[in-house]
């Protein structure tokens, strides 16, 4: 199982990658036709550029948790291995309800634009709006991992 939250961690890592270098053509369509004449301005790269933008917050937020980087304060920074795994375990129980919570509501995000299209490049709207319910579903399988990581740590008899 380990194997392949690894391999969907990669896939993560570099769709986010490929959202970031994407998210920069538009980006810079936009600045250059703004500022110069050399490109024409196009309205859909404004569109673009947010829809991308939002992929890219949600990716990163996937690709965060996993790794433990979300923003985090070390207020006991010399804990006990266990104790720092009690401590993450209590963390790691708000996020799962801010996860719950991202599932729930993004699938009704999803089905309220079921029926949408985005304004200028027509593109189906629940395709930008699922990017909620798979951050969620995606933060409980990372947090998953996290859990039985930190309730095997718990419950080892070699540390003290």
């Amino acid at each position: 199982m380990k194997t392949l939250i690894d391999y969907f961690h990669k896939i993560l890592t570099w769709l986010l990658v490929g959202t970031v270098a994407i998210l920069v053509v538009p980006v810079t369509m936009q600045i250059v036709s703004r500022y110069t004449g050399l490109v024409p301005s196009y309205i859909w790269t404004e569109e673009l550029s947010r829809f991308l933008f939002i992929w890219m917050v949600m990716l990163g937020a996937m690709v965060a948790v996993r790794e433990g980087t979300h923003f985090e304060v070390d207020v006991w920074p010399d804990l006990s291995p266990r104790a720092a795994a009690l401590l993450r375990i209590v963390s790691n129980i708000f996020v799962l309800l801010f996860a719950l919570v991202f599932v729930y509501w993004g699938v009704r995000f999803v089905r309220f634009g079921w029926s949408q299209q985005s304004e200028l490049a027509e593109l189906p709207m629940p395709f930008i709006f699922l990017a909620w319910p798979v951050a969620g579903l995606t933060w409980l399988v990372f947090l998953g991992e996290a859990f039985v990581r930190d309730i095997r740590l718990l419950t080892s008899k070699e540390t003290a």
